[in-house]
């Protein structure tokens, strides 16, 4: 959410409040800002943590600008911070007048804080090597750059570099990104596999295998819900119990059973994933016989997840409309045991 969406959010709630919550949101806009930004950083420092204690000193080969910059490095002697540096700044320029300036504005810490503490890092522990066993030094190197490539951009930054020419060539000439990247990239490791042994080549697959399973889990971690589907004659006590016992909201959808075509509803809930053993006790209390669909949903957005709760007057089931067996009253206003 950026700064103009949270500033409309909270005029909308309290509209007798702009003049006074202009301060307000102003900080929080800054505070928001900020988070991103430190985020960004972390993230850069990690990524050059991970090549100057793991890639570099097992001399691995890996795409992007830090492939390149090996590459450069093996064949001229350049240092990888510097000609990371270099690089970084020229597809800004090059962002910045082809891709717009929003764009750019996205990559700029990226582009100077990665070779910044690369250089500091390769100055602080000159030729100090943590281990010198290649699969150690591998799994760490995949880790470490899928971490630090989902901080920065779960931060709504761009890494810069390598990022821009596909997206360059995806703007004029329609050349999907993912395309893009995957040629880049091809192009960066063939580079490299001039000089490098096919055992380093074989290495260096493991780990592009490994970042992007890596970066994946980060960009959905925190993200995953459970999609719980409920068939059962006695819908109408389970979507009570979901939305009093379990506090989660609950949509109906109509349905019709294939075998005898009866109408029906089927209860439709999302919930996280640790929710999901005592929700299947609850169902299996009303209706032991129904019929739960479980599915893992990678990301779920709107109130209840990414926004606050709003608890809202509703009315309560008919029980004229439910079969006798299924009634939520005994008569006396009170919630019936027997099911």
């Amino acid at each position: 959410m950026n700064c103009h969406e949270i500033q409309k959010k909270d005029q909308a709630a309290d509209p007798g409040a702009k003049g006074r919550g202009k301060t307000m949101n102003r900080t929080r806009c800054v505070l928001h800002a900020a988070g991103r930004g430190i985020l960004v950083v972390l993230g850069n420092a990690l990524y050059a943590l991970t090549v100057r204690l793991f890639l570099m000193p097992a001399d691995l080969v890996t795409g992007g600008t830090t492939g390149m910059a090996l590459a450069v490095n093996r064949y001229t002697g350049l240092a990888v911070s510097d000609f990371v540096l270099a690089f970084n700044v020229l597809m800004l320029l090059v962002g910045w007048a082809l891709l717009g300036r929003g764009f750019a504005l996205t990559t700029v810490l990226s582009t100077f804080v990665y070779p910044a503490a690369l250089k500091l890092l390769d100055g602080l522990f000159c030729d100090r090597v943590l281990t010198e066993d290649l699969w150690l030094c591998t799994v760490f190197s995949g880790l470490g750059i899928g971490l630090s490539l989902g901080m920065v951009i779960r931060a709504g930054a761009s890494t810069g570099g390598m990022d821009i020419p596909p997206l360059v060539l995806n703007r004029f000439f329609h050349i999907p990104v993912s395309a893009g990247l995957y040629a880049f990239d091809i192009l960066i490791l063939m580079l490299q596999a001039v000089y490098s042994p096919v055992e380093r080549l074989l290495y260096g697959i493991v780990l592009v295998f490994l970042y992007t399973v890596t970066l994946d889990k980060v960009l959905l971690m925190g993200k995953t819900r459970t999609e719980v589907k409920v068939i059962s004659r006695c819908y109408p006590q389970i979507r009570e119990a979901i939305l009093t016992r379990l506090d989660r909201g609950v949509t109906m959808v109509c349905a019709e059973s294939g075998y005898l075509k009866k109408p029906t509803q089927m209860v439709l809930s999302i919930i996280s994933n640790r929710e999901l053993p005592r929700l299947e006790q609850i169902i299996r209390e009303i209706d032991p016989q129904s019929l739960i669909i479980v599915s893992r949903v990678s990301e779920v957005n709107g109130r209840g997840f990414t926004e606050k709760k709003e608890y809202l007057r509703r009315m309560q089931p008919d029980p004229e409309e439910m079969p006798e067996n299924m009634q939520l009253g005994n008569g006396n206003g009170q919630q019936s045991s027997k099911f």
